[in-house]
């Protein structure tokens, strides 16, 4: 592989951006005889994808079923059927695999490398690429794309404008602006007129007003039921595990939910409730604190706050001073105060102040609608020789590897140059 280049060479096909998909597209294209440059802004390739998945790298999620798969992409799902029928779950196993990468598959499917290194599957990718077709240009931005009619014709650049062929934008989204993805590509494809949707957090932690959740930081509850409401009018509500942070509230459940709580956040003030036991109605609920109560007569209620509420919340039920004197004996606790802490239990009462912003997303939407692209080529609509490739384009999914899994797929499908 090179690393420098004559800026009149011209070349097969340039891609703007070396992570994931960039790298997958040009590794493909490669090994089809194409000779490749890439264009990377920062001083690596992959900078991104070496911190992905907490620096363990969840590469995919085994739901093997394409359709299955796709179901989780929304109004996307339509879009995907062709490059997914070209390059699937499968398709990426037998990638890694192939490749001496072994792959194990963790919770909720979510598949990692057996080594659980991110920086792993970063060598996997950079020996694809790493042959005499491809030339790599790092520490130089993009500036502009040119083009005539309805051709691209030159990338002008810090250090020189390059041409080639054909061209594919694999900048990314802004999420982990940290790591180089700024939203670069999205000035670009405004500027040579697509359509280039504006990026906002999309899979994100949720900022919460209320102290009682940030004293809680740290603290994770393996299943809650958490129910969301707009102008005090019940929106929808989701089951599953909870991590409250310093600023909110967190976990895959969260993550997930987010860009509809965003939705939420345009039409009113939201709230939230938690259920701590979702799978016992209001009066178990009541009973069974009556029972704690009763094993316990003589003892202070906040000696016994942690044999009713889940682990790590008994300060927090204390602090909502149902019980006025937390150091009251269980006896004299009267029956309304005890449906209290019932109600309180199965349901906390939080404000929701707003989403964490780009630099905490795991994933933003944004950019290309996939209307103006040729999802069976990943071509552009408007353009004959331009493609798209990973974040760049507007797809909203849910964690768990379905983000690289459209990586993967979108950059080998325009990696053929169809």
């Amino acid at each position: 592989m090179k690393t420098d280049i004559n800026g009149s060479v011209e070349y097969d096909l340039i891609v703007i951006g070396g992570g994931a998909s960039g790298m997958m597209a040009a590794g493909t294209a490669s090994t089809n005889g194409k000779r490749v440059l890439i264009l990377e802004k920062n001083d690596e390739l992959g900078k991104k994808l070496k911190i992905t998945g907490g620096g363990r790298c969840n590469i995919t999620n085994a739901t093997f079923d394409s359709r299955e798969f796709l179901s989780k992409f929304g109004k996307a799902e339509k879009f995907l059927h062709s490059p997914f029928s070209q390059f699937d779950v499968q398709s990426t196993f037998d990638f890694f695999e192939s490749r001496k990468l072994p792959l194990v598959t963790e919770a909720m499917n979510r598949v990692f490398p057996e080594s659980q290194r991110a920086i792993d599957v970063f060598n996997v990718m950079y020996d694809y690429i790493d042959n005499k077709n491809v030339t790599v240009i790092k520490n130089n931005p993009v500036l502009k794309i040119n083009k005539s009619g309805n051709k691209i014709t030159s990338v002008k650049t810090e250090r020189g404008t390059y041409t080639a062929h054909n061209y594919i934008i694999a900048t990314g989204g802004a999420s982990h602006p940290e790591t180089g993805s700024t939203g670069d590509g999205f000035k670009w494809l405004g500027d040579i007129g697509h359509t280039a949707n504006k990026p906002a957090p999309n899979i994100v932690p949720l900022r919460i007003a209320d102290k009682w959740v940030k004293n809680l930081a740290g603290t994770s509850i393996d299943s809650v039921k958490i129910t969301f409401y707009v102008d005090s009018k019940k929106s929808f509500s989701e089951t599953g595990k909870l991590l409250f942070t310093h600023f909110g509230i967190s976990g895959p459940m969260i993550l997930n939910l987010a860009h509809k709580v965003a939705d939420l956040l345009h039409e009113g003030s939201v709230t939230a409730t938690i259920d701590c036991y979702p799978n016992l109605d209001l009066g178990t609920v009541e009973n069974n604190i009556l029972q704690v109560f009763d094993q316990n007569k003589n003892k202070s209620f906040k000696n016994i706050a942690k044999e009713i509420a889940p682990l790590g919340l008994a300060d927090t039920i204390i602090d909502f001073q149902i019980i006025p004197d937390p150091r009251e004996k269980v006896h004299s606790v009267s029956k309304e105060n005890r449906k209290k802490l019932s109600q309180l239990l199965k349901s906390m009462p939080m404000t929701i102040q707003d989403l964490m912003g780009l630099d905490r997303a795991v994933v933003s939407d944004g950019g290309v609608p996939l209307t103006e692209v040729d999802t069976k080529t990943m071509k552009s609509k408007l353009f004959d020789n331009l493609y798209f490739t990973g974040d760049i384009l507007h797809i909203n999914r849910p964690t768990g590897g379905y983000s690289l899994q459209l990586c993967w797929t979108t950059g080998y499908v325009a990696g053929q140059l169809q």
